[in-house]
């Protein structure tokens, strides 16, 4: 082997290990203001006002656990909790079956004006909410919608499925025309050869959807703030009324944002396999 060759890989080598402590060094300081507001979750009003987070690394018996004790304790929040997943459940579910299902009509079922409507599902992804409001919020008002929790999982339903079904016909468009003509041929109908050859090929495109629209519903404020019942608000909104001046409430505000992040971090890790399924299929397709 030439010095030429050595050379060159142990310069091959040496740039892969600095790129690698570059990634790991950005990460830790991109993730460095969530840690610090994980750290502020566990120390007292008291000291947060004396200094910042950093204070534990000299005096870590500040920790303490009593700020989630108070949130917990408060109904107003744990009511939240329940009313953002009577919002965030639905909302998913109804997204990916009416998605699923509009996914493989544009996908592989012949009828009239079907490129024209794909094209306007296409269209509806550049709408953004802001300009639903209004009229939505009069539309709700005068069918009884408005502030309930029907209205929310409506609004959300509605305005996912434009990405839903974009995403899930191109996907399912991938199938290969002879499988599914080898199960016709079985005598498998539409709705069979839906559940049982479609489903399972696109279960990572499907999951991975879930996990967004999850996320978004979820971690979603302003169509609460507008339509969700101001009685049961969802998390999100139930912390922005208890928080007034973010310097003296950062007590409640750390650990109200880190309360509501457990659930979509359960989730995505629970189904992270299926996601990552789903991005590289997406990529290499």
């Amino acid at each position: 082997m030439s010095s030429s060759t050595v050379t060159a890989r142990l310069a091959a080598r040496a740039a892969g290990g600095a790129v690698r402590v570059f990634l790991v060094l950005a990460g830790l300081f991109w993730l460095l203001p969530t840690l610090g507001l994980l750290v502020s979750s566990f120390l007292s009003p008291t000291a947060l006002n004396s200094g910042g987070w950093w204070q534990v690394l000299t005096a870590p018996s500040r920790l303490t656990a009593g700020n989630y004790a108070r949130l917990l304790a408060d109904d107003a929040i744990t009511g939240s909790l329940l009313s953002t997943a009577l919002i965030a459940v639905p909302a998913t579910l109804l997204v990916l079956v009416l998605g699923s299902f509009a996914g493989y009509a544009f996908a592989w079922l012949e009828f009239p004006g079907r490129d024209v409507l794909f094209l306007v599902v296409v269209g509806l992804l550049v709408v953004p909410v802001q300009v639903a409001l209004i009229p939505v919020s009069e539309l709700f008002g005068a069918v009884g919608l408005f502030e309930t929790t029907a209205g929310v999982v409506l609004f959300h339903t509605a305005f996912g499925l434009p990405f839903a079904v974009f995403l899930l016909r191109n996907f399912f468009a991938q199938i290969p025309r002879e499988l599914l003509e080898a199960a016709r041929l079985d005598g498998a109908g539409e709705l069979r050869l839906f559940a049982r050859v479609v489903l399972p090929l696109g279960g990572p495109a499907i999951a991975s959807l879930g996990i967004f629209q999850f996320l978004w519903v979820w971690n979603d404020m302003l169509v609460a703030l507008v339509f969700a019942d101001s009685a049961h608000p969802p998390v999100t909104v139930a912390l922005q009324q208890q928080v007034r001046q973010f310097g003296n409430n950062i007590d409640v505000l750390a650990p109200g944002a880190f309360l509501s992040m457990v659930v979509p971090l359960v989730v995505f890790f629970a189904f992270q396999r299926q996601f990552a399924t789903g991005v590289m299929a997406g990529a290499v397709k």
